[in-house]
């Protein structure tokens, strides 16, 4: 990954903003249930000449871009800096459908916390780039007739292309009680071995209330954990640093053996985006001393 990364332009952030994804939708279509879907996409790999078009198409589509009239000053450089970023260069070249793949693959290729067999629930799932990721280490599409096949469930509010080897529930709030319900029918025996979570609320740009609007929901997964996560199981979730994350900390110190606060490299330097990352659950333990 990060071979591919340099010859991308190398390790460097963007400017702050959501991020622009490009939706992969090629690929067979399979039966698609109302509200769930499972689609396959093309087989992720890095050829020298891929890249090579791919970066001269990205080129020619900035000069384009940065003589459109109508942009604002700041809109021309977001939009130039998210241009020149490897990430998002590299997501292009490897078919992820979103950069934030990048950052899953690094936590991943650290922690080591998806492997073939396991199930794993992705919460805030759109556009799928953290379910492609996630299929392809727990051998959801079991593309390697060798390894336990694994399985991966996807939900979000907003509509997901299919992707093979991977169920989406879709458009569907994690937080309600009936969808709970369904990814409990969905769900191999009820339960999840992972959660996965790289949601966040429409930013008001106000950051405190952003803030907090983010914790809450991160603190709804987490009540949701004993009816859905397996003893032993992992929960990654995004959070923005702020006033409410070390009482989110200390829940989840309460409830799991490990935990630690990762920042990708391919979180913007500039964001104040962390992943807090628990291992080896066990709901409440013990309260955690002030």
């Amino acid at each position: 990954m990060e071979r591919l990364l340099h010859a991308c332009g190398g390790w460097g952030g963007g400017a702050r903003g959501a991020s622009l994804v490009s939706s992969v939708k090629r690929g067979r279509r399979d039966t698609v249930i109302p509200g769930e879907a499972s689609r396959g996409g093309p087989p992720i790999g890095s050829e020298s000449l891929e890249l090579v078009r791919v970066s001269l198409q990205w080129q020619r589509f900035h000069t384009a871009v940065s003589h459109h009239k109508g942009r604002t000053a700041a809109e021309h450089l977001w939009l130039t800096r998210h241009l020149r970023d490897p990430f998002v260069k590299a997501a292009k070249v490897e078919s992820y459908r979103c950069r934030s793949a990048f950052k899953l693959l690094e936590v991943n290729e650290r922690h080591k916390i998806l492997r073939p067999g396991l199930r794993v629930l992705d919460c805030g799932a759109a556009p799928g780039g953290w379910s492609q990721v996630a299929v392809q280490k727990v051998n959801g599409g079991g593309t390697d007739p060798g390894a336990p096949v694994g399985f991966v469930l996807g939900v979000d509010l907003l509509h997901i292309f299919p992707l093979e080897g991977a169920t989406f529930l879709c458009p569907a709030d994690v937080t309600d009680p009936r969808t709970i319900q369904r990814v409990h029918e969905l769900l191999p025996g009820g339960r999840a071995d992972v959660i996965l979570s790289d949601m966040a609320p429409n930013a008001t740009g106000i950051r405190s209330l952003d803030h907090d609007r983010l914790i809450s929901l991160c603190s709804t997964l987490l009540d949701m954990a004993p009816d859905v996560l397996r003893p032993g199981g992992t929960f990654l979730c995004k959070t923005w640093a702020g006033s409410q994350s070390l009482g989110l900390q200390k829940r989840l110190a309460e409830q799991f053996q490990n935990t630690r606060t990762v920042k990708p490299r391919a979180s913007r330097k500039e964001s104040s985006e962390v992943y807090l990352l628990a291992t080896q659950y066990q709901r409440a333990k013990r309260p955690v001393e002030d």
